[in-house]
């Protein structure tokens, strides 16, 4: 299923779930794949652009990514920093594995490599251990964003750098 086959008329009120670490790539890389598919007609979710003031984040967040068909993780070197990014990414592998291939991940390696998502290096594996040590956080809550991360990791995605021109 391609970008112009999500369509709205499932009910859906985004086809696009932009994913990302915005102090990493909201102001280059995000905002011009965001423009870039809007321009086209894509509706597409993007924090800073579609929550209210005064709506409650985590549930808009939620409700965006079930809402959503399509979701596009921008993968940077500190995605993994965030918790936020890392709850996004496990409802978003959920959704994908229960939407019987209504539903697909199409991510990005932003200035890491796929071995990095899939935690073969200790750029993300660091960035984890160190927010379960700052936040106190569960073992199960970690090991399903590991989780997480390695079955997006499994999917073949674009590399930013072999596109660089």
């Amino acid at each position: 299923m391609g970008i112009s086959e999500a369509g709205t008329s499932s009910g859906s009120m985004y086809q696009v779930f932009l994913s990302f670490r915005g102090p990493d790539t909201r102001h280059g890389f995000t905002d011009f794949l965001y423009h870039s598919l809007t321009d086209a007609g894509i509706y597409v979710f993007r924090d800073d652009e579609e929550l209210r003031v005064g709506e409650n984040i985590d549930g808009a967040l939620q409700r965006a990514i079930d809402d959503s068909r399509i979701y596009i993780p921008i993968f940077s070197r500190t995605y993994t920093s965030s918790h936020w990014c890392l709850r996004e990414l496990r409802q978003i592998v959920d959704n994908t594995s229960k939407s019987n291939g209504n539903k697909e991940i199409l991510h990005i390696f932003f200035d890491v490599e796929p071995d990095d998502v899939k935690l073969k290096t200790p750029l993300y594996e660091a960035a984890i251990l160190n927010l379960e040590c700052e936040k106190k956080l569960s073992i199960e809550q970690v090991d399903s964003w590991r989780e997480a991360l390695k079955e997006v990791g499994a999917i073949k995605g674009w590399e930013a750098k072999k596109y660089n021109g």
